[in-house]
């Protein structure tokens, strides 16, 4: 069996057993099976191992983190962000139910990784920093945490329904979503904030200068202005849980085009390297 096809049968295992804690975790939160709730939890966290352990095999094969095509980005960002929850979940049960949209949208970017290109790439000279380390642990950080938010968004919007099913009950009271969501950005914002700012100073390490106004340097700068809005306008101009909830989707879906999607659909130094 070659390294890839470990790789792929590492990464099914996984998704195999997220796929059993969403299921898990459904007939705990819908279906009002307590008990299952922890077992969700568990499966979580064993679909942890051996996606890390394909990862791991990657950085060992190419000589650098997952960090420079679509396969190895989606799958280590889908990690970092199933982490994030389970490490949310675990400081309060009843968060749990975030992992009812935090999941499948972890599950459909390994999938869309596991059906992209596999081939290795090496980092070019030029480009080999700490800086480029810490500007991609940060953007990870980042992305968990808006996903988190996300989360936490489509729940209260679900709740604050006229006709709520009688399950949403056993999800988390309004203000307590709406308090989440917005702490949830302005953690993000902080790691968005140092990832942009770690960029720079690896551009200008490897480049010459600090901002260039790539494409995705400036749609990048646009997701930050997007989530400073949010929290300016939920601070200053006092959004209700709703407009709240609204916004973060809004700010969240500038985020995913700038980080998820035009990298691979445009053009720019940055798309040489996740194409």
């Amino acid at each position: 069996m070659t390294r890839y096809a470990v790789e792929l049968l590492l990464h099914w295992v996984s998704v195999g057993l997220y796929v059993a804690a969403f299921a898990a975790l459904a007939v705990g939160v819908v279906f009002g099976k307590a008990r299952a709730v922890p077992w969700a939890l568990w499966l979580g966290a064993a679909g942890l191992v051996p996606q890390a352990a394909a990862l791991v095999l990657r950085w060992i094969a190419v000589g650098h983190g997952p960090y420079m095509l679509r396969y190895e980005v989606l799958s280590s960002d889908a990690w970092v962000a199933i982490a994030v929850f389970l490490a949310v979940a675990a400081r309060r049960r009843a968060w749990a139910s975030l992992g009812l949209v935090v999941l499948p949208l972890a599950m459909l970017a390994i999938g869309i990784g596991l059906f992209s290109n596999p081939e290795t790439r090496d980092v070019p000279p030029t480009l080999r920093s700490v800086w480029l380390v810490f500007h991609i642990a940060g953007a990870q950080a980042a992305a968990a945490g808006f996903l988190v938010s996300l989360a936490s968004a489509v729940l209260l919007l679900a709740k604050a329904r006229p006709a709520a099913p009688a399950w949403m009950r056993r999800v988390p009271e309004t203000a307590t979503l709406d308090a989440l969501t917005v702490r949830s950005v302005g953690l993000g914002l902080i790691f968005w904030t140092v990832s942009i700012a770690f960029g720079a100073v690896w551009a200008n390490e490897s480049w010459g200068r600090y901002w260039g106004w790539d494409p995705i340097e400036t749609w990048s700068l646009v997701s930050w202005i997007a989530y400073g809005a949010f929290l300016h306008a939920r601070l200053f101009l006092k959004l209700g849980p709703r407009a709240t909830a609204w916004a973060s989707i809004g700010a969240f879906a500038i985020f995913v085009l700038a980080l998820l999607i035009l990298p691979f659909l445009i053009t720019s130094m940055h798309s040489a390297y996740f194409s």
